[in-house]
């Protein structure tokens, strides 16, 4: 999900840095707009860096270069692609631009422009916090929806006492996530995901794969971290960006990533194994590049494979009373050879999608699955983007470990 944080001109403004480490490591993108005033107190390349977008500093790009039809209409564009708008910190003017409709910065004109839920996180002098025109904007945007985040008391820059300040970033992250409706039901589990294929070596420079591209996987853990877990991702080989606040290692082969699932399980509270491994590897590894030309020139190479080790069953031994969700990739039967794996694997839950299905599973950002669980649950998903469909995983998850399990 995306949230545009607006950060308006107060002393206040520094703060702003570390609520987007905040958001991001719940999974939320961020795009910063930042007044003309906010740039006084922070830098365009702080945020720049943090985010790793551009941000949005005026209604016509950063400088006469800059003005084009494209930045003439940017805040359409981003009111129409963001989940939410955050302003924080935001001062006692941005409050009372908003309250009275003007539209005289990015900022402003974006708040009129979308139809995202706006959430304002208040920072000022206790005086100012108080006067009656400010307290007055405050009630009409609360009634126009818009969501307030009370600052909090204390010694304020100025040097007086009183309310104020900037709410903590938990007070700010919590009302944000409550306004998205991304729950935090997995705040005392420890979720440890598997993700993306894993490479057996043919020679130096040739390996087996498969076509995973580990985005169902990564999606997983994006979402259980968003949901307050304390999340672990072991991950093959992959060309994502490795989610923010999730510890991840990187492994290669089966026998990397069992050693790997072996050494975390017994920090985890749930496992959910959505790695692609694989199934065979080769007997031998040449040591060296096998060459088309030489003495083999124009015979046919025939690799011996052998089964590689079963990540699945070695956490049987151990399961405890660990949630463990597996995967199942198929092309035919889809539901009975699903609940086949279900039941020989010792599995709670197993998510089904069947592969032959174009624009489904491997490389897209959309997966149709069914979920399959021990009790005889048989829960068909419409084709969803995969972050979604993490949610509903999860959401499973939820209700075997609050609900019980036969």
């Amino acid at each position: 999900m995306k949230v545009a944080l607006g950060v308006s001109g107060g002393i206040a403004a520094y703060k702003a840095a570390e609520l987007v480490r905040e958001l991001q490591q719940r999974g939320l993108e961020v795009q910063v707009i930042m007044t003309a005033h906010s740039q006084e107190f922070v830098r365009p390349l702080t945020f720049a860096a943090l985010t790793g977008q551009k941000v949005i500093t005026g209604m016509f790009g950063s400088g006469q270069q800059d003005a084009n039809v494209e930045s003439a209409i940017e805040h359409i564009a981003v009111a129409q692609t963001i989940d939410l708008l955050l302003v924080a910190p935001a001062t006692a003017d941005c409050l009372a631009k908003f309250a009275n409709g003007v539209a005289d910065d990015f900022l402003t004109t974006l708040y009129l422009a979308t139809k995202a839920p706006v959430v304002a996180a208040p920072a000022m002098n206790v005086n100012m916090w108080e006067h009656a025109a400010t307290q007055e904007n405050i009630e009409r945007l609360r009634r126009r929806g818009v969501h307030i985040v009370e600052p909090d008391a204390g010694y304020l820059a100025c040097g007086m006492k009183g309310p104020g300040r900037l709410a903590s970033n938990d007070a700010i992250v919590e009302r944000v996530l409550a306004v998205l409706g991304i729950r935090q039901d997995l705040k005392n589990e420890v979720v440890l995901v598997t993700a993306g294929p894993t490479r057996e070596a043919i020679d130096p420079v040739r390996y087996i794969s498969n076509r995973s591209s580990g985005k169902m996987g990564y999606a997983v853990a994006q979402a259980a971290r968003a949901r307050g877990a304390r999340t672990l991702l072991i991950s093959g080989p992959t060309a994502l960006q490795t989610p923010e606040g999730v510890e991840t290692i990187f492994v290669t082969t089966v026998v990397e990533m069992r050693a790997a699932v072996l050494e975390r399980l017994p920090e985890a509270t749930v496992l959910i194994k959505a790695a692609a491994v694989a199934d065979f590897r080769p007997r031998q590894q040449a040591a060296r590049k096998i060459r088309k030309s030489g003495p083999n020139s124009g015979k046919e190479l025939t690799l011996v494979l052998e089964p590689t080790e079963d990540i699945l069953a070695a956490v049987a031994e151990q399961k405890g009373d660990r949630i463990v969700v597996g995967f199942a990739a198929e092309t035919e039967d889809l539901v009975a050879n699903a609940r086949a794996k279900l039941r020989a694997k010792r599995m709670d839950l197993i998510v089904a999608n069947d592969v032959s299905v174009e624009g489904n599973g491997f490389d897209s950002d959309y997966n149709q699955v069914t979920l399959l669980d021990r009790d005889g649950l048989e829960r068909h998903l419409s084709r969803l983007p995969k972050i979604q469909v993490a949610h509903e995983i999860l959401n499973e998850i939820v209700r075997l470990r609050f609900h019980g399990r036969s």
